[in-house]
This record gives structure tokens, sequence and C-alpha cells, in this order.
């Protein structure tokens, strides 16, 4: 891409986990999660990174670092609507490009966070993520790998937790492999998004398929909003959602290899 836009990354944080109690704050080759994650975020080369987050002890580790603290409200229902409110906090313009970083994800890769950035810029979307080929037939049936199928365009089409596409004649002869010449298609869970469609986003209902579904972008598509979606650039390793996957990063991170 001819030149890189100009970005903020948000990077929504919550102490609060079922599976992992105190998540941003575990630590991984000595250093707190949510430190690695903001460092992923300038690295990338945002204009600006803030962690929101409704918990001092977050802001407290992260007080030495590069990056801005956010202190948010504790009744919101998602990170989405988290980091609408920093918008508002700010006071971003409402073309201001918003790249949305988990908390959990201390492998992202930098060039994803600027492809995702560039990807909104390029397109006439108020909000852009990434995906990737799915590689193993286990992959598509399992529920926790989000697939996307897209438009001839390049928009989104869906998000399902459910083998998407289903191909009819090949799966009838056997689903133990991928057929090929199929475009299946992983998605990525990290976001851009105007500053000022994430405000607006947040303030649209909740839908039917995204309650069903359980994924909050179908919010968008079912009250008829683009999403644009590209390619990762590079791999993007999985975020941190169990003991097994810290473990994981642990190894990568301490130098020890991969999984």
């Amino acid at each position: 891409m001819a030149s890189d836009p100009e970005f903020v990354v948000a990077i929504p944080a919550r102490f609060g986990s079922q599976r992992l109690p105190g998540k941003p704050l575990l630590p991984i080759a000595g250093v707190p999660m949510i430190v690695h994650v903001a460092r992923r975020a300038l690295l990338a080369g945002a204009r600006e990174v803030v962690v929101a987050t409704d918990d001092p002890r977050i802001a407290r580790v992260l007080a030495d670092s590069a990056v801005e603290v956010c202190m948010t409200r504790d009744d919101h229902a998602s990170g989405t609507d988290r980091l609408a409110e920093v918008a508002a906090i700010r006071n971003w313009g409402d073309q201001t490009i918003v790249v949305n970083l988990q908390g959990d994800e201390p492998l992202a890769p930098a060039s994803g966070i600027r492809t995702v950035a560039a990807t909104l810029a390029l397109s006439g979307s108020p909000m852009a993520t990434l995906s990737t080929p799915l590689q193993t037939a286990a992959e598509l049936f399992d529920p926790n790998c989000v697939k996307v199928v897209c438009r001839a365009d390049g928009n989104a089409l869906y998000f399902s937790r459910a083998p998407l596409p289903w191909a009819r004649d090949a799966f009838a002869r056997d689903r133990a492999a991928l057929p090929v010449n199929t475009p299946f298609l992983r998605h990525i869970g990290l976001y851009a998004y105007r500053a000022g469609f994430l405000r607006l986003f947040s303030s649209l209902r909740h839908t039917p398929l995204e309650q069903v579904e359980a994924l909050e972008q179908l919010r968008a598509l079912e009250h008829g909003h683009d999403i644009a979606v590209a390619l990762a650039p590079e791999p993007f390793p999985a975020g941190v959602d169990t003991a097994e996957d810290l473990a994981r990063v642990e190894r990568i991170l301490s130098g020890r290899g991969p999984a």
C-alpha cells in the first residue's frame, strides 16, 4: 500500500475473566500480558496507544510505559462499548481510524495492525477486519474458530461459528479434509473503525444473529453496515483464553520456541 494511514490503537482490558482471573496482569516472560500487547501496538506505529480499563491495578502496571491509560466505566457489556467511551473521552474526530486490539493478544503482529488500519482507510466501509485461510477440516468444524464468508467486493457477507461455506458435494463424500478451490477463511478478531462509527455502533440495538452466534460484529451487518475484510499479511497467532494458551505464549516469548 502506498502509505500507511495515521491511526490510533485502543486496547480494552478487563480484570475479570472466567477462565483466567486477572488475565491482563498475568506474567509472560516476567512481564504482564497487557504490557506485551501495548508494545505490539507501539511497534505498529500507532499515533496514539490507549489502554481502556476500569481497574486501577491495570493502570498501575502501565504507569511507566509509553501508552496512555483511560479509565472507563465498569458496566460496559463489551469491549466495543468501552472503546466508544474512550473515543468520547479522548475527543477523537469522527474520521479517526481506531484499531481495536484485544488485551489478550500478546503475539499480535505489527503488520496485521497496520493492515487492518490501511484496509479501512482504502475502503468505503466504516469498519474493517482480517481473515486468514483455514488449514484443516478440524478448524472448519470447530465452533470456537469463527469463519467469515465474503462478497465479491471483499466485504463480509456473514460470520459464523458453523462450518461455512458448506461444500455440499465434497462433504457428502468426506468431511475429513478441506475441498480444494473453496474460500474457507478464519476470522481474526482485530478490528478498525472510524471513531464516528464506533460511537454509532455502540448505540445500535443488539440483534438476533449477534445474540444466537455470540458474535458482536454481526450487529453491524444486521443493521446494514459493511465490514471490509483483508487477508492477514502474516500468521496471526491465537490469543490467550486458557492456561494452555498462556503456557504456549510463555514458551514463545521466553525464547523457548513455539508449542
